[in-house]
């Protein structure tokens, strides 16, 4: 299968406009054209963006950095619809108005239902947004209708089953996620395999967490290519599954974009040797120890400051996988948001009776607080 598909000649690096570079809250504008220009150059045409991305910043973006300065045949443009934001049926049509005039762009090369899930798919379902595509497709307001898809397989499996009308969808898939009991990438992968849907992979470089990694991690890819960045290996895994349509590099300055031209002008496949390096990286990052917190959320319910522990522990996990402090602080943050911190924990050791692991719970809150607060 796979042998002729929607998207099989659009080059398998896509630009995803959600990290660009910045000057203070405001995008810089003009470093963000010189990528695109870059980009273009090289050959590349697809873009990726959606409604809520900088604050909606990054689809006025395409509107200034491409629509304006290129023939709207040369590129294809992607943004999604907020599934959160649609309360009533009409809501589709004025949100998709609102990323019309904001980018400027006339229609939609692919136009996907943003972060699906089972429960946000049925939302969808009894407001009308997937007749809302079909009949946009119909309008050439939307050339091709999918999804972005957050779950677990078997609701994948779910939502296709349903939903012939899905051309595509787009998929976290990273070589640490492949066989992963929480992402499920190749479980995913398969369904949507299963059922002819083409993918757009998301997080290739799992937030930039496969790009820094720890110092021994990063020697072993080292040895086998001094010539390519940590990076590349991620991003070269993803764009050799069958079945691609492109693979997004959520690229932040001209030198990422450098980087990932260089090695994807000229695309080649991972071979078996290379595949046997990356399977080592597998090994050597499962070798690093873990709190060994199993989520159970026991150590929750008499916590009087309502400290979010497992979601803690979880990203402190993922510092001490990856090594990648900016990206595991935005984590950190995001699960900590109106819930209590690591440094809000009183020490009172009501959690660590109900600990399963025996975790040492506050002397792991104490050690999380200095590092990532």
């Amino acid at each position: 299968m796979y042998n002729d598909y929607l998207g099989k000649d659009i080059p398998k690096l896509g630009f995803g406009l959600m990290r660009l570079p910045m000057k203070g809250s405001e995008i810089d504008m003009e470093q963000t054209k010189a990528m695109v220009d870059r980009f273009m150059e090289a050959g590349f045409t697809y873009f990726d963006t959606a409604y809520a991305y900088i604050n909606g910043q990054s689809e006025v973006a395409v509107k200034e950095a491409i629509v304006k300065r290129y023939p709207r045949e040369a590129f294809q443009i992607a943004t999604k619809l907020p599934t959160w934001l649609v309360k009533k049926p009409e809501d589709c049509g004025k949100l998709l108005d609102t990323q019309l005039e904001r980018t400027g762009a006339g229609y939609f090369d692919f136009y996907l239902l943003h972060a699906l899930n089972k429960d946000n798919a049925k939302k969808m379902e009894e407001l009308g947004a997937w007749e809302f595509g079909v009949k946009m497709k119909e309008k050439g307001l939307i050339k091709h209708f999918g999804f972005s898809f957050h779950d677990k397989a078997e609701n994948l499996d779910w939502i296709l089953s349903r939903h012939p009308e899905a051309e595509f969808v787009q998929l976290q898939i990273n070589y640490i996620d492949w066989d992963s009991d929480d992402v499920q990438a190749r479980q995913c992968y398969e369904v949507a395999e299963k059922y002819n849907k083409p993918i757009i992979i998301m997080e290739p470089v799992k937030g930039g967490s496969l790009a820094v990694m720890r110092p021994e991690v990063q020697k072993i890819f080292k040895q086998a290519r001094p010539d390519l960045s940590v990076a590349s290996w991620a991003i070269r895994y993803a764009a050799s599954l069958d079945g691609v349509i492109t693979v997004l590099s959520g690229m932040s300055n001209i030198e990422q974009m450098e980087d990932n031209l260089s090695y994807m002008k000229i695309f080649k496949p991972l071979n078996d040797e290379e595949r046997g390096i990356i399977n080592q990286v597998i090994d050597e990052l499962k070798k690093i120890p873990l709190i060994p917190c199993t989520a159970c959320r026991y150590c929750v319910d008499d916590c009087p400051q309502k400290v979010a522990i497992p979601e803690i522990f979880r990203s402190y996990n993922d510092y001490k996988m990856y090594n990648n402090l900016w990206g595991t602080k935005g984590y950190y943050r995001w699960v900590t948001g109106g819930k209590g911190k690591a440094s809000d924990c009183i020490a009172c050791g009501a959690c660590e009776g109900h600990c399963p692991q025996h975790i040492s719970i506050i002397e792991t809150l104490q050690e999380i607080a200095k590092v990532l607060e």
